[in-house]
């Protein structure tokens, strides 16, 4: 099974925060799982940092792409193919960051790990 993380499920999972649900906490950690992880959550995460909207205490941040690699998560880049389907998303959702993971998800055929019901509502599968 593959799965597109939301920012938040991967920041939860990171921080081992107990909102992140137990089914999806078993999805992430399952054997056969593939684990992608969007470099606009990496974006997304910085730019928090940046505003003060995210704490980044011990600068994980700075070192996610060597924490995607200890925990064996996958990086998925941008590609053309996903910018064009989150720019043609049929829905109003105006955050640039659901909506490339919303592409992202369509264009791979994966469900995304979230609890954001605005990717149900976009008709995206989710995990939770």
């Amino acid at each position: 099974m593959k799965v597109l993380l939301d920012t938040h499920a991967l920041i939860w999972w990171l921080d081992d925060d107990r909102r992140l649900s137990r089914r999806a906490r078993t999805v992430i950690a399952g054997p056969r799982t593939t684990v992608l992880v969007s470099s606009a959550s990496a974006w997304e995460m910085a730019t928090k940092v940046r505003l003060g909207k995210l704490r980044d205490p011990e600068g994980a941040v700075r070192r996610l792409s060597a924490l995607l690699l200890e925990r064996g998560f996958t990086e998925l880049p941008v590609t053309v193919d996903h910018a064009v389907e989150a720019g043609l998303l049929p829905t109003d959702h105006r955050d640039p960051f659901d909506r490339m993971l919303m592409a992202q998800s369509r264009v791979e055929r994966v469900p995304v790990v979230t609890n954001d019901r605005v990717f149900r509502d976009g008709g995206v599968k989710t995990v939770w």
